[in-house]
């Protein structure tokens, strides 16, 4: 692809691509599960993230309530009732009889069995910028995954195969192929368009 002038936007959140999730809390004694894209890493230690739901959610509710909330990662084989989970509203649907809910450390985080990767996390700030969604950080108490979903100890991405979100046009999207090693393939390469000597 050729291109050579850039257009102007405005002033929006484009940022590809953004990973699916569905957030998990009891609201009212049930489990509750809300999809969510507004999600990412705050920092490692300890391991904190940030979820930011709309101030209208029935699952707010909960994590208020409870202190506390999962964030699981689905895998491309449950995009139909992922995408359910973001139509329809705790408050008008029973949610919880869509998935096999477990718990961890946490009694009232439920996680989802079905979903490759589970974060149970504890709340420790709640955010309003005075817009429209408020942003919950959350510090991750444990994570868990079967092993079948596991390369040396740690999630593979491509054995969870998760789903991605394209924000604007509403588009789901599976990953691509491998790249390359992070904090490795750079090293080929030079300002000067040379690669690097290994002896370098």
């Amino acid at each position: 692809m050729n291109c050579m002038e850039k257009k102007n936007l405005g002033a929006r959140n484009f940022l590809y691509p953004m990973p699916t999730t569905l957030v998990g809390a009891n609201v009212k004694g049930k489990p509750n599960y809300l999809t969510i894209a507004f999600c990412g890493v705050v920092q490692a230690i300890p391991p904190m993230i940030a979820v930011t739901l709309g101030k209208m959610h029935y699952t707010n509710e909960g994590i208020k309530e409870n202190h506390c909330f999962s964030v699981n990662i689905p895998s491309r084989h449950m995009v139909e009732v992922t995408d359910y989970c973001g139509i329809v509203s705790g408050k008008k649907a029973d949610k919880s009889r869509l998935f096999e809910t477990f718990y961890g450390k946490l009694e009232n985080a439920p996680m989802i069995l079905e979903c490759p990767v589970n974060l149970e996390c504890k709340l420790v700030d709640t955010l309003d910028f005075g817009g429209t969604n408020e942003v919950f950080i959350g510090e991750v108490v444990e994570s868990y995954a079967e092993e079948c979903y596991l390369c040396n100890g740690v999630p593979d991405i491509e054995k969870i195969e998760p789903i991605v979100f394209s924000m604007y046009d509403n588009n789901y999207w599976g990953i691509g192929s491998h790249l390359g090693k992070a904090w490795s393939i750079g090293k080929n390469f030079s300002e000067n368009g040379n690669t690097v000597r290994k002896d370098e």
